[in-house]
């Protein structure tokens, strides 16, 4: 069955507590925490001290997203945090095979996440060294866009590759993602649904995300 990743990014962060409580009860399966450095991205969001806080507060792994440049700069403090799963940027990586044994070393899950230009031929050498491939279906650095819709093929392809070469990666998908597009998203082969806004800016956050979890099982019957 294919996972959940609340985005916390679109929380309450005047009450974080109760957003991660209802998390916690819920059918997700992580908090998918997006750091994003000014640089990189335009926006800036966490730093190690905030993902500390999360992981006392939360019951489930950490998916910590690095949107940022230089980041084995700072793996190691990252997974002191908290960060259970540690994904870099393909574009923010020269030596990338380096990055991800770095990562590994630190006793993280390693992820890498591709922007929608990139292609995921350009993966083709880690394949089987990554437990987790993110695929980005909006524009890095801010909450609330639409989804792109090319980005399926793109996933398709991903899929393709994982099968022909016996890799095990799970393919995560992020960016307007929710109820309207998560079926396609899932029959294209993602095993991981990141949302933000679709779960935490609806009436009822925990019924979206049960009913996200819940899309494709009866027909998997």
């Amino acid at each position: 069955m294919h996972l959940i990743a609340p985005s916390v990014l679109a929380a309450d962060f005047t009450c974080l507590q109760k957003d991660f409580d209802m998390v916690n009860r819920s059918m997700a399966d992580w908090f998918h925490v997006d750091v994003m450095d000014g640089r990189f991205v335009p926006n800036i969001s966490f730093g190690m001290p905030v993902v500390a806080a999360m992981k006392r507060m939360a019951e489930k792994p950490l998916d910590v997203h690095l949107m940022i440049e230089e980041p084995d700069r700072y793996l190691e403090a990252f997974r002191k945090a908290g960060a259970d799963v540690l994904t870099v940027h393909y574009e923010a990586c020269p030596h990338l095979h380096r990055t991800i044994a770095h990562i590994k070393e630190t006793g993280a899950k390693a992820g890498v996440s591709l922007n929608p230009h990139t292609h995921v031929s350009l993966l083709e050498d880690v394949l089987e060294d990554l437990d987790l491939i993110l695929v980005m279906s909006v524009n890095p650095g801010f909450g609330g866009q639409k989804f792109i819709y090319q980005t399926l093929p793109k996933i398709r392809k991903l899929k393709q590759m994982l099968q022909e070469r016996n890799a095990h990666a799970l393919i995560e998908v992020d960016g307007g993602v929710g109820l309207q597009n998560a079926e396609k998203i899932l029959q294209a082969g993602a095993d991981v649904l990141v949302a933000g806004s679709a779960i935490f800016k609806s009436d009822d956050p925990e019924e979206t995300i049960r009913r996200m979890k819940e899309i494709g099982t009866a027909k998997m019957v």
